[in-house]
């Protein structure tokens, strides 16, 4: 039997999900450092298209039989995409892969790049599940963020949405805005819940390197304690309209949650298809291995017309591992099992006995039965600190 601090070397094939990166948008906002594109008159959508494809044979043998629990089409904006051409991806998608009873197929969509009457095609090719990027209800504010939507066009994708038949909606805001303050950041939480959605991602803005913003931060700004203020008030109330957060920023109500990004932060696997996309795959013998698809869609669409090879996954050090779990599991309120633990990693939690116990006396962790940690509200709050405790 193995010591307390020993390998367990035991690491059972998690859940298995897909990411489809469609990298282009009208334009690049700036406070965005996603791997997006301008999009220009007219990108190359069918040779992209074409590439996935290809890009979908290849990751295919690492799918070991799982069939995908979940795919999440994400940008960019791939909303500029019709819904023939997602059909046709999603199509292969389920040729090559194969989708699991009930699979979540989520979309990203931007009001103002969705046209009257497109969400029923995008439900008929197989999206279940849809992401509108809101940003905020206030016109001023959407103007600073530099989207080309406004508050009308957040109310008509939703209303277009629910009328093709979209159950699952998900809308993205967020908070700390320049020149906001709590009252017009619950405004804006105000008009998401008037339009009956069940799930919200509520983030704060934070300056990305290589981003406009972060070369050029906009004057007023929230400071940290008023941001604080902002977060608490927003926090309060979508708990009083019955929403639960289950993660650091990801909030469902009626047990609304989104599969995919659960399997993330679980450490499940999940293969990547399109340009600068990430995957994680666990082998059948327990390895663990990352990779990423070259970042410009230029040279990502010549990587599959070449034949040239793409770089080879890399394989995850065993202390990586452990430092990656703990980086995705601590976002969770619902935090990790020692079996969790050491099943997604093949280590013992003795290994962390020392970091676990720091971070209780920190407070950022609390210890429960089982044995299981979740995060304290202090933890969430200084997630950095507590993450940075488990780095190798």
């Amino acid at each position: 039997m193995a010591g307390l601090d020993e390998p367990t070397g035991m690491i059972i094939q998690p859940p298995l999900s897909l990411y489809l990166h469609l990298p282009w948008c009208v334009q690049k906002c700036p406070y965005c450092d996603f791997n997006s594109h301008k999009a220009g008159k007219e990108p190359p959508r069918s040779r992209y298209v074409a590439a996935l494809i290809a890009d979908l044979e290849r990751e295919a043998k690492h799918t070991d039989g799982r069939k995908l629990v979940s795919v999440f089409l994400g940008g960019g904006t791939p909303s500029l995409f019709t819904p023939a051409e997602i059909g046709e991806i999603l199509g292969a998608v389920d040729r090559l892969m194969g989708l699991a009873d009930n699979a979540e197929v989520t979309m990203e969509a931007n009001p103002g790049t969705v046209e009257h009457g497109s969400f029923a095609g995008y439900r008929s090719a197989g999206v279940n599940r849809v992401s509108i990027g809101a940003q905020s209800f206030n016109a001023g504010m959407l103007q600073r963020l530099g989207r080309i939507h406004g508050p009308a066009e957040i109310i008509a994708a939703h209303k277009d949405a629910r009328d093709a038949g979209f159950e699952r909606i998900n809308l993205d805001l967020m908070f700390a805005l320049p020149g906001q303050d709590p009252a017009l950041a619950v405004q804006d939480l105000e008009q998401a819940l008037a339009l009956e959605t069940t799930h919200l991602s509520y983030y704060q803005l934070t300056l990305e390197p290589n981003t406009v913003f972060h070369s050029r931060p906009p004057a007023d700004l929230p400071d940290d304690e008023l941001a604080w203020d902002i977060q608490l008030a927003g926090h309060e109330r979508l708990a009083s309209a019955g929403f639960e957060r289950y993660e650091i920023s990801a909030f469902g109500k009626g047990g609304d949650r989104s599969v995919h990004n659960l399997n993330y932060w679980r450490f499940g696997d999940y293969l990547a298809v399109g340009a600068g996309a990430h995957g994680k795959f666990t082998t059948a013998d327990g390895a663990i291995y990352r990779y990423e698809k070259p970042r410009h869609p230029m040279s990502y669409m010549e990587a599959f017309s070449s034949g040239r090879s793409l770089p080879a996954a890399a394989r995850v050090a065993s202390e990586d591992a452990g430092f990656e779990f703990m980086l995705n599991a601590s976002r969770l309120l619902e935090g990790f099992s020692q079996e969790g633990f050491e099943v997604s990693t093949g280590l013992s939690i003795g290994q962390l006995r020392s970091r676990l116990a720091l971070a209780e006396e920190r407070g950022l962790l609390e210890l429960l039965p089982g044995p299981r940690w979740r995060p304290t509200e202090l933890g969430l709050r200084f997630l950095n600190d507590l993450q940075g405790l488990f780095l190798p």
